[in-house]
C-alpha cells in the first residue's frame, strides 16, 4: 500500500519551517498516542505514521531528498536511508511530554544509559509559612522504573537483541552518487540494540508514569522564586541511569495586611484625625503578634514608622528585617449634626486665629500663585 504524503500526515504545507513541523508533530503525536487511545486499534498505526513523517521532515537532508524525489528519496532500499519502523513509542513520549518537566533527551538512544529528566513543582505558601518555615507534603507525577521488566523494557524472560539493520554499530552507511554517507541507524536510533518482545506494562520504555508523595522541608525566610533541590527525586533514568532532580519553586501568596520587600514588611495603618492631631498610642499587627505604636501629635498622613526586627529572617542568614508602618489619616464619615457642628466650630477657630495650622496647604497654594503669575508675565 502506498504511503501518504508526509506533509499531509502532519497536516502542514510544504513551505513551513522547523518550528511549525515540530508543533504539528507534537499535536498529532499526542492525538494518536496509544496510551491515550486504548480503545482505538487504528491509533497505533497512525502514531507510527506520524513518528515516521517527523523523522523525515525534521532532518533537513532527509526533507530535501523527500521534497525532490518523494518516498523513493528516503527509501533505504533505494540507497537513501529511510525512516525505518517507528514503533518505539518511547521516542515520541519523551519528545512530546518530556518538555513538561524540562526533559533531557526524549527517547533517543533508548538502550544507552541516560540520566532521568529534572522536574519542577510550584509550591504555594502563605506568608506566615514562608517566614517561619514549614514542612509540606506534595504529590507529583513522574516516570519511575518499571518493576515488571526491572527497567529493561523487554518482556520478562527476554532481552534486547542486536539491531539487524546496523548489526549493532548504531550507524548505517548509504550511497548517494559518488559519496558514502554515515548516519544514525533509524531502527535502533544509535543504540545498536532493539527490543523485539516488549514489556506489556511499559511498552518497551523501561519506565512507567506514577504519582509519588514527598515531604518538603521549607526553611524560614523563603520568598517567591526561591528553589529547593531534591536530589534524585526527578524522573527515573533509562537503562540504569541515575534519576533526575526535583526542583520545588516557592510562590508566596499575597497577604491581606502585609506587603513584602525582601526581608522587610510594609503595612498601612489607618488612624483617626484626632489621633493624628493630638497623638496617641495604638496596637499594630506583626507576624509575631500585636505591638504598641506611639503616634506623635500633628502626624501627617503617609508618615512612615519603622519597627526594627519585626520583619523577616533572611533564608541565607543575616539580620532580621524591619516592619515599616505607613499611617493613613482617615476622614470621619457618617457624622451626626452635633459632630458636624463641632467641626464647624473648630474651622471657625482656625480662621479667627493667626496661627498657621495647615503649612502644607499654604505652601501648595503659594506655589500655585507663583505658577499663574509666571504664566501671565
Amino acid at each position: 500500500m502506498s504511503k501518504r504524503d508526509y506533509y499531509e500526515v502532519l497536516g502542514v504545507s510544504r513551505g513551513v519551517g522547523e518550528k511549525e513541523i515540530k508543533k504539528a508533530y507534537r499535536r498529532m503525536a499526542m492525538k494518536f498516542h496509544p496510551d491515550r487511545n486504548t480503545d482505538d486499534k487504528g491509533a497505533e498505526e497512525k502514531f507510527k505514521e506520524v513518528n515516521e513523517a517527523f523523522e523525515i521532515l525534521s532532518d533537513p537532508r532527509k526533507r530535501s531528498a523527500y521534497d525532490q524525489h518523494g518516498h523513493a528519496g528516503v527509501d533505504p532500499n533505494m540507497g537513501a536511508g529511510g525512516a525505518g519502523d517507528h514503533g518505539n513509542f518511547s521516542d515520541v513520549f519523551g519528545d512530546v511530554f518530556g518538555d513538561i518537566f524540562g526533559g533531557a533527551g526524549g527517547g533517543r538512544g533508548r538502550s544507552s544509559v541516560q540520566r532521568g529528566s529534572d522536574m519542577r513543582y510550584d509550591l504555594d505558601l502563605d506568608l506566615e509559612e514562608a517566614v517561619r518555615g514549614t514542612t509540606k507534603k506534595i504529590r507529583i507525577p513522574t516516570l519511575v522504573k518499571c518493576n515488571t521488566c526491572n527497567g529493561s523494557g523487554a518482556r520478562k524472560g527476554s532481552s534486547a537483541v542486536t539491531c539487524p539493520t546496523c548489526g549493532g554499530h548504531g550507524q548505517i552507511r548509504m550511497q548517494q552518487g559518488f559519496f558514502t554517507v554515515q548516519q544514525t541507524c533509524p531502527e535502533c536510533h544509535g543504540s545498536g540494540k532493539v527490543i523485539k518482545d516488549r514489556c506489556p506494562d511499559c511498552h518497551g520504555e523501561g519506565r512507567v508514569r506514577e504519582y509519588k508523595t514527598l515531604s518538603v522541608k521549607v526553611p524560614a525566610g523563603v520568598d517567591t522564586g526561591d528553589r529547593i533541590r531534591l536530589s534524585g527525586e526527578g524522573e527515573a533514568g533509562v537503562n540504569g541511569g541515575p534519576s533526575g532532580d526535583l526542583y520545588v519553586q516557592m510562590d508566596v501568596r499575597d497577604h491581606a495586611i502585609f506587603q513584602r520587600d525582601g526581608k522587610h514588611l510594609y503595612c498601612e495603618v489607618p488612624i483617626s484625625i484626632l489621633d493624628a492631631a493630638l497623638g496617641g498610642e495604638m496596637e499594630v499587627p506583626t507576624l509575631e503578634g500585636r505591638v504598641k505604636l506611639k503616634i506623635p501629635s500633628e502626624t501627617q498622613t503617609g508618615k512612615m514608622f519603622r519597627m526594627r526586627g519585626k520583619g523577616i529572617p533572611p533564608v541565607r542568614g543575616g539580620g532580621v528585617g524591619d516592619l515599616i508602618c505607613k499611617v493613613m489619616v482617615e476622614t470621619p464619615v457618617n457624622l451626626t449634626a452635633h459632630q458636624k457642628g463641632l467641626f464647624q466650630q473648630l474651622q471657625q477657630s482656625f480662621e479667627t486665629e493667626n496661627n498657621d495650622h495647615s503649612p502644607q496647604k499654604r505652601s501648595f497654594f503659594d506655589n500655585v500663585g507663583r505658577f499663574f503669575d509666571s504664566m501671565r508675565s
